[in-house]
């Protein structure tokens, strides 16, 4: 089976959720944390889609935007093909 995620059409989506994500200062779905969008790619930091129902369980959601949700890369990897963690979210107060 090819890689759904190489296609042109992956790409363009991607790039677009991106750039939506950075203007809007989207944190990771995974952690709550703010996300560094100037960072290179490769750094556990920086932006990374993520599908909320992964691809290996879910190969017919790739493309579907309302899947996709801005995440770390280091937090996505941590992830893999599990299912999402709930975060905490905001605290009401500084402990």
């Amino acid at each position: 089976m090819a890689n759904e995620r190489s296609t042109r059409r992956h790409k363009t989506l991607r790039a677009d959720f991106r750039s939506r994500c950075h203007q809007r200062a989207a944190p990771c779905h995974l952690c709550g944390q703010p996300i560094d969008y100037t960072l290179p790619r490769e750094h556990p930091d920086a932006f990374q889609l993520d599908h909320y129902h992964p691809v290996k369980t879910h190969p017919e959601l790739v493309d579907d935007t309302n899947n996709f949700r801005a995440s770390h890369g280091g937090c996505n990897a941590s992830r893999g093909a599990g299912e999402p963690t709930a975060t905490l979210g905001t605290p009401s107060e500084t402990w």
